[in-house]
């Protein structure tokens, strides 16, 4: 997943991208996304970091009932990214 010819629009999008998932506004979502992109954000190809990108879109409370299950993901975000941050949230949680 990880893009080799990284130039620096790219590497913009990912600083920024790193930025907005710390500052949120609802600390349980800055922690699963703040988490996420301090250990993948390097690693996502173009593709992943489009995906991501749109998951920052979406309002704090949406996104903390799907990765918690209170609520069904959308199909638009029902990705190999969005479940890998779930995943990821779930092990951090047991750590």
């Amino acid at each position: 997943m990880n893009d080799t010819n990284m130039n620096g629009s790219d590497e913009t999008r990912r600083k920024r991208a790193r930025f907005r998932s710390w500052h949120r506004g609802m600390r349980e979502v800055d922690l699963i996304l703040g988490t996420f992109a301090d250990r993948n954000i390097m690693d996502l190809n173009a593709t992943d970091l489009d995906q991501y990108e749109r998951l920052l879109d979406v309002l704090d409370a949406d996104l903390l009932r799907w990765v918690t299950g209170e609520a069904p993901v959308p199909q638009q975000y029902d990705t190999a990214l969005f479940r890998a941050i779930v995943a990821q949230t779930a092990s951090t949680a047991l750590d």
